[in-house]
């Protein structure tokens, strides 16, 4: 969906925001007209041997390897691609593997498989794979630190953490200078070595940039950019003791791979001076192309409802709070995909919501609002009882003259076909026994009560009207089975079928051709939506409710679902056969919202 269309109009195809606004004015000058791009990533001189780049821009979606993707990163996904997608760019996706204890290969499998299936992808026009690691730009990163070294813009502290800490000031103090501050390039080029190769601890030393100890923003008082660690890389080995910090890291990265506009949220912005100050000094060297990329930030999405921390959320995963990364009620996209939701859902959602700088926290309603939307006219009817109570139509024999007649019914699977369409067709079969909803029957009924109740009329939708005689309970007084007769020559679809009218029509399947399902009927994770806000203790809020599960009986359309089919379970609202435990011997169907926001209400 994200293969780039070259055309030759800057006009952005969606509504403008501040980062389309920049694009458009960046093309209408030509900031990036002369870029070159050799096929991929590399420093200047590679770069130079290329052809004039056919991308009009070229945009980034970088995770860490460290965890799943939540519908935070759904955003980023959404805009990086689809600008990329919407100016005849590409849209690279790079792994920021920089920190070896945290990142597995899982996750990197997991990242992939959630871009895709959003339905993005990282190509070229001519099929070339844009998939990165930064971890493969370690030599570069290397060199580059070197070349800081010898140019005189960086520096190996020995102080410990502490110190550290201690002499970097605070925003009302300037910091105060390293006593190895002032070592020659030629001193810290060898103490450098000597971290690279082994010689020092872990901790003892690290590499800084020299800017400037007293400056006002904090993250220029010489920042570190490279640490010792001893550590297995999930890509590189044991090859490095020494791994890049990843504010040095990450404008590499998006230097090598000639990305124009480098797009991250908030949290970065007082990170982009140094961003700038790096790529000017190593364009300075000649070591990267130009002009280098820019970073650019936009507000993180918050969500009602959900935490998207990565250690809250691996706690819920690792206290087995929910089933794992891809448990329904979690934010993940994993989740979000077995909850039900569908690319196009999330992808409506992204647009909808808009790109700004201004933070705002976005009801989860309009989320499911968009899923609704989808899912109205392409999910199939069905009916379902999720709290199942029999019912017995005692003339059942004396109007078909057997009671072990089935009369075959039907009703369209599509109510809201489009004309000219096909309308698809459910069909299922009415006998002497039905299952029904436990609450569409009362005894003594509330006022206005209009469902099953003594001497009232009501239709089992699709077949016949039916009249209420009573019901059979048992010794604990509890209704076991509720009492019925038929009402001839009412059957839906047939002349005559109205001549009867009755104020409500109920739900039922049958019990000879109905089919036994699992339902899991899943609500949001957290009562509170702000749950981790202001110091809240998140794992006091969650929902005791998030998930109950119900033998319920299906129509048996049902009995050919596949994983990942999706319904409307008539007055339920939308469901989705799970994708890992769902089999047609042993159905299990997720609930993945209602028919309305009725959250707290």
């Amino acid at each position: 969906m994200s293969t780039p269309v070259h055309n030759d109009t800057t006009e952005p195809l969606k509504p403008s925001n501040f980062l389309r606004q920049i694009i458009d004015a960046d093309l209408a000058q030509g900031t990036h007209a002369n870029n070159r791009w050799a096929g991929t990533p590399g420093d200047a001189a590679h770069q130079q041997a290329g052809a004039l780049d056919p991308a009009r821009i070229r945009t980034r979606f970088p995770p860490e390897p460290n965890g799943y993707l939540h519908v935070g990163h759904a955003k980023s996904i959404c805009l990086n691609f689809g600008l990329a997608r919407d100016y005849g760019g590409v849209c690279h996706l790079r792994f920021d593997d920089t920190n070896p204890e945290k990142e597995e290969q899982e996750y990197v499998d997991a990242i992939i498989d959630a871009v895709h299936w959003l339905g993005f992808d990282w190509k070229d026009p001519d099929g070339h794979e844009n998939l990165y690691f930064a971890s493969n730009y370690f030599d570069f990163m290397y060199r580059a630190a070197e070349y800081l070294i010898e140019s005189g813009n960086a520096y190996v502290d020995e102080q410990t953490a502490d110190e550290m800490r201690a002499n970097r000031g605070d925003f009302g103090k300037p910091g105060v200078d390293s006593p190895y501050r002032g070592r020659t390039p030629a001193e810290n080029l060898a103490r450098f070595r000597q971290m690279r190769d082994g010689v020092l601890a872990d901790g003892a030393a690290v590499l800084r940039a020299k800017i400037d100890m007293a400056s006002p923003n904090i993250n220029l008082r010489d920042p570190a950019i490279y640490r010792i660690k001893r550590a297995e890389h999930h890509n590189t080995g044991d090859k490095w003791c020494i791994y890049p910090m990843y504010t040095f890291a990450h404008p590499i990265e998006d230097a090598l791979e000639c990305i124009t506009h480098s797009i991250c949220t908030l949290e970065f912005e007082d990170q982009r001076p140094f961003y700038d100050w790096l790529l000017d000094r190593l364009a300075e060297g000649g070591l990267i192309a130009q002009p280098h990329p820019r970073q650019y930030e936009f507000a993180r999405l918050n969500l009602t409802y959900v935490v998207t921390s990565k250690r809250k959320l691996r706690h819920l995963v690792d206290n087995g709070i929910v089933s794992g990364w891809d448990d329904p009620r979690m934010p993940t996209i994993a989740g979000l995909r077995r909850r039900g939701y569908t690319p196009a859902s999330i992808q409506a959602f992204c647009e909808r919501i808009g790109v700004t700088k201004d933070y705002s926290w976005i009801d989860y309603a309009t989320l499911e609002g968009c899923l609704r939307e989808d899912l109205e006219a392409k999910a199939h009817r069905a009916m379902v009882v999720l709290d199942p109570l029999k019912l017995e139509l005692t003339n059942w024999a004396e109007v078909f003259g057997s009671g072990d007649h089935l009369e075959p019914c039907s009703l369209p699977a599509l109510p809201h076909a489009a004309e000219g369409e096909t309308v698809p067709e459910r069909r299922f079969s009415l006998g002497r026994e039905v299952w029904i909803e436990r609450e569409d029957f009362a005894e003594l009924p509330p006022k206005g009560y209009k469902r099953l109740f003594p001497s009232n009329r009501v239709r089992l939708k699709g077949g016949y009207v039916i009249e209420c005689t009573g019901c059979e309970k048992d010794a604990a007084g509890n209704v076991t089975k509720v009492l019925a007769t038929v009402v001839p020559d009412t059957k839906s679809g047939t002349p005559g079928a109205d001549s009867v009218k009755v104020k409500a029509a109920i739900t039922w399947v049958g019990v000879a051709d109905g089919v036994q399902a699992e339902v899991r009927l899943y609500d949001r994770l957290f009562t509170d939506a702000q749950p981790d806000a202001g110091g809240k203790d998140y794992l006091a809020l969650l929902n005791p409710d998030s998930l109950k599960v119900v033998t319920a009986y299906v129509e048996p359309s049902l009995a050919a679902a596949q994983a990942e089919d999706k319904f409307q379970f008539e007055r339920f609202g939308y469901f989705v056969a799970d994708r890992k435990d769902h089999a047609p011997a042993k159905p299990v169907f997720n609930r993945v919202t209602g028919l309305k926001d009725s959250w707290g209400k």
